[in-house]
């Protein structure tokens, strides 16, 4: 079952990023909370690692599938992108804050899926992901309902090195 939504959640990061076609992606590997994936799209390697959320609030909403990820896009020279997914629309021109630690990033919000705001902060966002304890994620739906997620950090480090050269 897990797999399968990993599938639904692959082909629409895939959308998301503008890519046309591609195959169903491969676990490289799982490191705790974190798989590595990875898949072939034309002739380069897209590598990613992903995470699932340890608690969903609030409890009596349906928060449908949600996932963080990081994806290495080599061909499009694309490295260590973070990205949140959920499973609902997210209000337009709303942001999204994902806080490490005591550190905060703003994400933009484009449909289900939200995208650092300032790409020149990735490498920050994804440092402080390597170095963390916890991560949360707050967000709000196209309904006005504030969503949070709780993730665990624990394999991030082993994940995003698994997936480090990705070519």
């Amino acid at each position: 079952m897990f797999v399968r939504k990993l599938t639904l959640v692959f082909a629409l990061a895939v959308s998301g990023a503008g890519i046309a076609a591609a195959q169903t992606p491969t676990r490289i590997q799982q490191f705790n909370a974190w798989g590595a994936y990875s898949y072939q799209s034309g002739k380069s390697k897209v590598c990613y690692v992903l995470s699932v959320p340890k608690e969903k609030a609030p409890a009596n909403v349906d928060h449908g599938d949600v996932f963080f990820l990081v994806s290495q896009r080599p061909g499009q020279n694309i490295s260590y992108e973070p990205q949140v997914m959920v499973g609902y629309p997210l209000q337009e021109n709303s942001k999204v804050i994902v806080t490490v630690d005591q550190k905060n990033f703003t994400l933009f919000t484009k449909g289900n899926s939200a995208w650092v705001e300032n790409a020149a902060e990735e490498p920050a966002l994804v440092t402080a992901m390597r170095s963390g304890k916890a991560m949360s994620v707050s967000g709000k739906s196209r309904k006005g309902t504030t969503t949070t997620y709780s993730y665990s950090l624990s394999g991030i480090s082993a994940a995003l090195k698994q997936i480090e050269s990705c070519k």
